[in-house]
């Protein structure tokens, strides 16, 4: 089972992946490389990075600044009244200690914590040993529910410690006591959220009862997926389960000055979050977030520690975002089909994947130019990392129902066979150029409510997500522009270039025309989410900076290389690496690191601007 508060170093990537697109010899290409470093290595100079404590920081920093990066904050100062209250969340700990394979009941945050003196807790355990307290629950509990105004680190100073939803209320279950009690039973917590740090490889029927409970209930079920190749970590179940909010883990930036880690973050690694597909070919996680974030030491009422890079301590930050906007939709009749028991945890979903940021290397499915039709999502980002602010900018966009919509919206509604089997959403850019347009939908699985809650394929239905573009004048002109339509997944995404010569678009929900001897079901619940945005930004430093190290050099140009000749030998594997997107690694990779060498980010500008 995974283990969240690990401590580690940063590794340099180690990827493999599609074979070189010219055709010549394995000896040919190695004596081109040997050439290629010895010609190019000496166009880069070395950088030493200046790193230290800055003390002149003041008490006006928030941590975890992880909850910076994903707009936590600054949605908080949009709407300061988001502070968790009212909101209620499943906390689910395992014990830290097993002997001879018995929980030993340490499960519990350490409420000695400064940052625990307002906080909301109650305990749910089986009461067999005395509960003691948990390394791992005090850090998650902190990033969840935390407030210290009066906080210090001997190498950041001081700051104010304030987790995602602080006025929060949370049961904290020991895991064996929630399955037992819960999911066995099939009777809910009572709570908006529940969220595990925790997984196991294989589907078993407490995974699939968990599940069971997001479908019949709409709770909203947020998981750790897993950290990666490196602690030999698959996709972990119940955050690869298909109702299921999977969170992977966004690294931070490799320097040796902690709040420069601490405060910025590179991409998400296969070494440290763990990658789809899953073992029935769907795609996870569905999105990720920073892991690395200060939070309580145990034992220390009066300390913090960075986690380090582990999805146990990003599923946390996701929780806690979607916290917030369960607080919004409670404030808001027009707002509370979002958090409807019938279906809204697909609507809350829909949003929060709809809205992530796609960080470089994006791409759906398998590596390759053509966008992937049958995946719906990334196999190591989902569909990007946590937007707090865009998602709250969904939520309160509102909901319409199929016919004319604006650029932002959700809805929950039913597709049926009989009656409806295609809903559309027609939308109109005035300036298409330089936009992009998501949409993304989201269903409940359906399981037996029987133990061991095996899947019913005979109450699921498959459903297709089409984005046209439209000529009001000559429909003739109308045409596919994309769609989405996996055999496998539970969620369909489209994020795609408008046509600047169109104006008009319709986003339609169908049934998927993939034959499913399988799939008898007459309807069928959906949340769906869409927008439009300006393009992205597209020259992000960490298309180049492979070490994340603040600044592109040899290093960085050694790594790439040493990806190209393993993508030769593991053509299968998944690759970060194609800066020139054309499938594959190779030379034109190694042109991008040439033409960017010597670049620095400007956190690394800043932190040796702070040490001279």
């Amino acid at each position: 089972m995974e283990v969240g508060d690990r401590k580690g170093n940063f590794v340099l990537p180690r990827f493999s992946g599609h074979l070189w697109s010219c055709k010549v010899t394995q000896a040919t290409k190695k004596t081109f490389l040997s050439s290629l470093i010895a010609s190019l290595a000496v166009l880069f100079c070395s950088a030493n990075i200046a790193a230290g404590a800055d003390d002149s920081q003041s008490n006006n920093i928030l941590q975890p600044q992880g909850l910076e990066h994903t707009g936590v904050y600054a949605l908080r100062e949009m709407d300061p009244n988001l502070t968790g209250a009212g909101v209620k969340f499943a906390v689910i700990s395992r014990s830290y200690t097993y002997i001879d394979d018995e929980p030993q009941n340490d499960y519990r945050p350490d409420i000695s914590h400064n940052c625990f003196k307002i906080s909301q807790f109650s305990f749910k355990d089986q009461a067999k040993l005395p509960a003691g307290i948990s390394t791992h629950s005090t850090a998650i509990c902190s990033i969840l529910f935390g407030e210290d105004p009066n906080a210090f680190h001997p190498e950041i100073g001081q700051f104010y410690y304030e987790g995602t939803t602080p006025q929060a209320q949370a049961d904290i279950y020991e895991f064996e006591h929630f399955v037992l009690n819960n999911v066995f039973t099939q009777i809910p917590p009572d709570a908006d959220i529940i969220t595990a740090s925790f997984g196991y490889p294989f589907e078993l029927p407490w995974t699939r009862g968990i599940e069971l409970l997001a479908e019949s209930y709409g709770i909203v079920v947020v998981a750790s997926i897993g950290n990666g190749a490196d602690a030999h970590a698959p996709v972990f179940y119940p955050g690869a389960g298909a109702n299921v909010i999977g969170v992977g883990v966004v690294d931070s930036v490799n320097t040796e000055d902690l709040a420069t880690n601490l405060a910025n973050f590179a991409l998400a690694y296969p070494e440290h979050s763990s990658t789809g597909p899953t073992d029935d070919g769907r795609c996870k996680p569905d999105i990720v977030a920073p892991g690395n974030c200060l939070a309580a030491e145990l034992n220390e009422p009066n300390s913090y520690e960075p986690t380090g890079n582990w999805s146990s301590f990003s599923a946390p930050v996701v929780a806690g975002a979607v916290g917030l906007l369960v607080q919004k939709a409670r404030e808001n009749p027009d707002l509370s089909p979002a958090v409807s028991p019938n279906g809204g945890n697909c609507v809350i979903k829909a949003i929060l994947m709809n809205s992530a940021t796609k960080l470089p290397y994006w791409h759906k499915g398998e590596l390759q130019t053509d966008d992937d039709h049958a995946s719906p999502l990334d196999y190591v980002q989902g569909t990007g990392m946590l937007n707090a602010v865009g998602a709250y900018e969904h939520l309160v966009a509102g909901l319409y129902k199929p016919g004319d919509a604006p650029t932002t919206g959700w809805d929950l509604n039913l597709l049926d066979k009989t009656q409806t089997p295609q809903n559309s959403y027609e939308i109109r850019l005035n300036e298409p150029a330089e936009k992009f347009i998501t949409a993304t939908v989201a269903w409940n699985r359906h399981y037996n409510t029987e133990y061991p809650f095996e899947p019913a394929p005979e109450k699921d239905c498959n459903i297709r997500l089409e984005l046209w573009a439209i000529d009001p004048d000559n429909p003739d002109n109308d045409y596919l522009l994309d769609y989405s339509d996996s055999s496998v997944d539970n969620v369909e995404h489209i994020h795609i270039a408008a046509d600047a010569s169109y104006t008009n678009y319709k986003i339609i929900i169908s049934f998927s025309n993939i034959e499913n001897p399988k799939e008898p079901a007459l309807n069928q619940r959906y949340g769906i989410a869409w927008n439009v945005q300006k393009k992205q930004e597209t020259d992000n430093i960490f298309w180049y900076d492979i070490n994340a190290d603040g600044i592109v050099n040899e290093a960085d140009f050694l790594i790439m290389l040493y990806k190209m000749l393993n993508s030769t030998n593991s053509p299968d594997n998944y690759l970060i690496g194609d800066i020139n997107p054309n499938g594959v690694i190779d030379a034109n990779d190694l042109g991008a690191i040439l033409d960017n060498q010597n670049r620095q980010a400007d956190w690394l500008t800043k932190q040796e601007d702070k040490a001279e």
